[in-house]
């Protein structure tokens, strides 16, 4: 592409003008700019400019100095824009378009609403969603940045006073954390020019935000976070259950009581409910009591030894990523007539056009459609679709070796090994198919093996526990399975299914659904050095944990391996939680009777709609690795998230 030129925008301009001082609209779209193409003299000509658009381009930054105060409309949706402070230069703008730049995230559209305080309309929606999140995260900020200014000069003399308020910017810009990480750049970015702003005012001085008149009266127009709706009260009928996800639906009388752990000494967890969320309704209705949540799972984080607090949830139509600290809904993705069933996370690299690595977070779900979707939460937008299943896809998991492996199983009872890749230039996805794995009944939960990920894969299934050679060094594309694990000692009967799985460390095993009423805790590596060439083989049990006598299945247990805890709901909304490293620790063999959990989490019934939720079945629980946060989903469309206390 040429320079810009006068003729160029001449030609381009409306309207039709010999004089640039006379054009009021000027479309640049499409014509591969670079940022670098931007002459700020040639544009600043353009004195009378009220819109401009620059979509489609490879715009990576805005020149800061282009000179055109009177602009009210800016396009720049497709490009690869990675900033948004230069966008203080248009103070008059009532309209932004950035869809489309896969590198910009929500911190960036958080900072629009600071820079532009005029903003109206942003990505096509009422800028005033935006704007008002902005400001329940800056008041928070204002405030311990105040605290912290405090306690900062309390330690010093009034000699060091006078020197240390240059240090004091540094100090907080450090130690003042809030939100997601995720929204780390925008908090770090606001706690600066707070601090600037205190210190400039001698620190007698600061104000809530630099927010543009009016947002106040926009932040009150906005409908409140959803809230849970009553559940059925005795005399409903029963909800309508997924036939494909739910089969059973009688219910047992409750568990009475709260069990408490064997083991005395063991501490019990503090955990304060925090949230209780219906942001999955359909038609967004406050009377959805019968959305079904089924999976969820945090973001990873972007920094090595950092605390995870943005969860993916899923269920109904939609899928939400959630700020567990604040309960902000950050993103929600939907697709009118999907049931999502399985979301998971993965961290990609890629390399931009010119050179520059940037790291993406990178969300696979799916479900009732048998279509993976793989959506860029940051940005907002779906850049990969997988077709590869005839019936809908049960779960779906990560490869923790290799970043664009992907595992997905499916009601038509296959396991598909797929690599998708890294995007091209259009930010799309291709994914490739590497393996089909046949099963003889639905995979129900997925688990590449920790101590050798990329060679064995387990399953639970609605027929047993089964074990797939899953090397890619091996020349047969499609496989059965390898081996067949059963429950009872000295048992060779198999066809139990297997609803919950996961490894509490490298080695030993969580199940449920073998068993009534019970998890199982085995051994992998005890049990594959037993196996010989047998094609069915009985667990090396370890441990038995007592859980709900319910015959409801799909109740999805998870482990915390950092905190040697495994997790489960059950029907009455509870949440059990089990402290397994006494029990991992002891050498004398496993007792017989099931161990009672170290504590049970009841369901906290909180108010809604003038009305107490009693009771819900919790389908899934799962906590971040440094189990700051535990959130639940339940069966009447309710996410809710504890935070755990000080000890």
């Amino acid at each position: 592409m040429a320079p810009l030129s006068t003729r160029l925008l001449i030609q381009r301009g409306r309207p039709k003008s010999n004089r640039l001082g006379k054009i009021r609209s000027l479309d640049l779209s499409g014509l591969n700019l670079l940022s670098e193409d931007l002459d700020h003299t040639l544009l600043g000509r353009l004195k009378q400019l009220q819109e401009l658009d620059l979509s489609d381009n490879q715009l990576e930054t805005l020149p800061a100095d282009l000179g055109l105060p009177h602009l009210h409309v800016l396009h720049c949706a497709n490009n690869q824009l990675s900033d948004v402070t230069h966008l203080c230069q248009f103070p008059q703008l009532e309209e932004l378009s950035l869809e489309g730049n896969p590198f910009l995230t929500v911190s960036d559209s958080l900072k629009v609403t600071f820079l532009l305080p005029e903003l109206r309309k942003f990505n096509g929606k009422d800028a005033s969603t935006t704007r008002s999140k902005a400001e329940s995260l800056n008041r928070e900020l204002t405030t311990r940045v105040a605290t912290h200014w405090k306690k900062f000069m309390a330690a010093l003399s009034p000699e060091e006073q006078a020197q240390a308020q240059a240090d004091f910017v540094k100090s907080a810009v450090r130690n003042i954390r809030y939100g997601p990480v995720s929204l780390s750049e925008f908090t770090q970015w606001r706690v600066r020019m707070i601090s600037e702003e205190l210190v400039a005012s001698g620190g007698t001085h600061t104000r809530e935000a630099d927010m543009p008149e009016g947002s106040h009266k926009a932040t009150a127009t906005q409908q409140p976070r959803a809230r849970p709706v009553a559940l059925r009260r005795p005399g409903d009928t029963l909800l309508s259950l997924s036939p494909q996800k739910r089969m059973c639906t009688s219910l047992l009388a409750p568990v009475e009581g709260s069990l408490v752990g064997s083991d005395s000494s063991q501490p019990v967890l503090q955990l304060e409910p925090l949230h209780f969320l219906q942001c999955h309704s359909k038609n967004n209705s406050p009377s959805d009591l019968k959305t079904q949540l089924w999976a969820c799972a945090f973001e990873p984080a972007w920094d090595e030894g950092a605390a995870s607090q943005t969860v993916a949830t899923c269920g109904g139509e939609a899928v939400c990523v959630i700020d567990c600290q604040t309960g902000i809904v950050l993103h929600k993705y939907k697709v009118p007539g999907e049931e999502f069933f399985s979301v998971a996370w993965t961290a990609l690299t890629v390399v931009t056009q010119t050179g520059h690595k940037k790291r993406w977070n990178v969300l696979a779900a799916a479900g009732l459609r048998g279509l993976v979707r793989l959506l860029h939460v940051q940005a907002g937008f779906c850049c990969g679709l997988i077709r590869g299943h005839r019936k809908a896809i049960a779960t779906l998991c990560f490869s923790p070796t290799h970043e664009t492996h992907l595992f997905t199983a499916s009601y038509d009872k296959r396991i598909i090994l797929w690599d998708i890749g890294t995007p091209n230039q259009d930010y799309e996805f291709q994914a490739s198919h590497l393996l089909t794995l046949d099963t003889t009944s639905t995979p129900l939960r997925l688990c590449p093996v920790p101590p050798c990920p990329d060679t064995y894969l387990l399953a639970g299934c609605e027929g047993g526990c089964c074990c797939w050679d899953v090397r890619l060094d091996q020349p047969q594309k499609k496989r059965v399975c390898e081996v067949e694990f059963v429950f009872s000692e000295g048992s060779k009967v198999s066809g139990q299914r297997v609803d919950g799985l996961a490894f509490v460390n490298e080695d030993v095993v969580a199940s449920k659904g073998s068993s009534l009423g019970t998890i199982c805790l085995w051994s992998w590596s005890q049990t594959w050095q037993g196996r010989g060439s047998q094609p069915t083989v009985a667990v090396v049990v370890l441990a038995w944990l007592q859980w709900s006598p319910t015959i409801l299945a799909y109740f999805s247990l998870s482990t915390c391996p950092d905190k040697g805890l495994v997790l489960c709901g059950d029907e009455q909304g509870s949440v059990w939680i089990y402290d397994v490293r006494p029990l991992l620790a002891q050498r004398s063999p496993p007792q017989t009777a099931p161990q009672a959990p170290t504590q049970i989490l009841k369901w906290p019934q909180p108010q809604a709609m003038g009305q107490t939720v009693t009771k819900t079945m919790v389908n899934t629980v799962v906590a971040n690795p440094a189990f700051t946060y535990l959130t639940a989903l339940t069966d009447s469309n309710i996410v809710a998230i504890w935070r755990r206390g000080e000890p």
